[in-house]
Order: structure tokens, then C-alpha cells, then sequence
């Protein structure tokens, strides 16, 4: 279970509303902590909105929470809601896409930068992809692995073909050359997107899971994903949010079936 709290205080604008631009004035993301109690804990949702309030720019401040301790202050803000939940001038909202949605209206242009992708494909590029690692790493029959491991391959093939594939706003139309291959760096262009923040902690936590419960790696060959890892590695806005490969394998220790007979 997603294990944060953002917590936002005052007023905020709405996009096209610059009478009250710059008014937010308290924006507070907690989220789980690691195995030590401290250190930040394996949570792509987390991720994706810790990354997203990078993203924009925003002043906020950062707490890891020990679950194993149920802090009082979790319930009293929001009696009988899970984390991760919003609130917001005595409003609580829960659902992580509608958080995405409220984050990128009121932290909007020109003070705060937009975030949505320019190309709808990007949404949905890769989303499939963390369902058919979930039912490889989960499986503990040796007589479906392969099948399921074929699954998951299939779907990082997909993506793997969109990030090659040129956006068109990589094509000129005036060029006497046609691109073979797009060479951006993310999936809508050479920035972040929302796209971005939802996908790459999953990518992620594939990589590092897979491989070290069954010793199964992205391709080489899929040259497309690497460069994308690559260039998300180099973006403090990618490391910086994201748990260590320990937390994340130990976050995995319990659901990772061993293949048995």
C-alpha cells in the first residue's frame, strides 16, 4: 500500500487564475520510510508525486514516516482514509491520478511549470508493463515462468518501440532525410512529464526486482528503455526521490515466490 501523506495548507491558484498565483503557502509530503525507520522507503506513488512537486519547482518540505509505529497524526488528519491522501482547505482527496490532476491545476503556469504531456501516447506508453512484472515476480510454479516471463518481455518490447519511434515534432518535414530512430530522452520529448513520473519508479523497481529474484535483465538489445534509464539516472529529479536497490528488494522479500515444485 502507498504509505505518504501530502498535506497542503491555504490558498493556491487555478490555471488561469492570477489573481491568487503564488499564494500557496505550505506544501508538506511525507512518506514511508525505509527498513531503518529513516531513510525514504519503496513506494512508486510516493515517487511519482515526490518527483512531480521537483518537477514544478514548488518549496516543500519532505518526512519519512515509520508506519510500524502508527503515527497519531496520519488518522487525525483524515479518520479512516489510507494513505496517501491530500488535504486541502478541510478537503481530502485520496486517489493518486486525482492528486497528479489537482497538483498540475494549481501549481500552474506562468509561476509553476505544466507537466502534461504533448502527445496522448506518452500517457499510456509502458503502462501495462508493472501488472505482467507483478505476475512474474509473484508466480511460484516453474512450469509458467516462462510463459510469464515471455508476457513481460512482450511489453517492454512495446515500449521499447515507442521511445524509438520519432515524435512527430522530431520530424522535419522540410528535411530531404527521414529519422530512422528518435534519440529524446524521455518519452514525450527531452524533459519530464507526468508520463515520466508515473512510469519511470516502476520501470525502475522492475529492473531491480527482476533481476534480483530471477536473475533477469532488460535486454541490451532494448536500446530504447536503457537510453531512457540512462538519461533518468542523470536527473536528480529521478535519484534524489528515489528509495535504494536494498529497500526496494527488501520491500520485495515477501512477495517474490520462489520457484517451486
Amino acid at each position: 500500500m502507498p504509505t505518504f501523506l501530502l498535506h497542503l495548507r491555504g490558498n493556491a491558484c487555478r490555471a488561469g487564475d492570477n489573481s491568487r498565483q503564488g499564494t500557496l503557502c505550505s506544501l508538506q509530503l511525507k512518506r514511508k520510510a525505509g527498513s531503518d525507520g529513516e531513510s525514504i522507503g519503496n513506494c512508486p506513488f510516493s515517487q511519482r508525486l515526490f518527483m512531480i512537486l521537483w518537477l514544478k519547482g514548488v518549496v516543500f518540505s519532505v518526512t519519512t514516516v515509520d508506519l510500524k509505529r502508527k503515527p497519531a497524526d496520519l488518522q487525525n488528519l483524515a479518520p479512516g482514509t489510507h494513505p496517501p491522501f491530500i488535504t486541502y482547505n478541510g478537503e481530502v482527496k485520496t486517489d493518486v491520478n486525482k492528486i497528479e490532476e489537482f497538483l498540475e491545476d494549481v501549481l500552474c503556469p506562468p509561476k509553476y511549470l505544466k507537466l502534461s504531456p504533448k502527445h496522448p501516447e506518452s500517457n499510456t506508453a509502458g503502462m501495462d508493463i508493472f501488472a505482467k512484472f507483478s505476475a512474474f515476480i509473484k508466480n511460484s510454479r516453474p512450469e509458467a515462468n516462462e510463459a510469464l516471463e515471455r508476457s513481460l518481455l512482450k511489453t517492454l518490447q512495446k515500449l521499447d518501440e515507442y521511445l524509438n519511434t520519432p515524435l512527430p515534432d522530431e520530424i522535419d518535414e522540410n528535411s530531404m532525410e527521414d529519422i530512422a530512430a528518435s534519440t529524446r530522452k524521455f518519452l514525450d520529448g527531452n524533459e519530464m512529464t507526468l508520463a515520466d513520473c508515473n512510469l519511470l519508479p516502476k520501470l525502475h523497481i522492475v529492473k531491480v526486482v527482476a533481476k534480483k529474484y530471477r536473475n533477469f535483465d532488460i535486454p541490451k538489445e532494448m536500446a530504447g528503455i536503457w537510453r531512457y534509464l540512462t538519461n533518468a539516472y542523470s536527473r536528480d529529479e529521478f535519484t534524489n526521490t528515489c528509495p535504494g536497490d536494498k529497500e526496494i528488494e527488501i520491500a520485495y522479500s515477501d512477495v517474490a515466490k520462489r520457484l517451486t515444485n
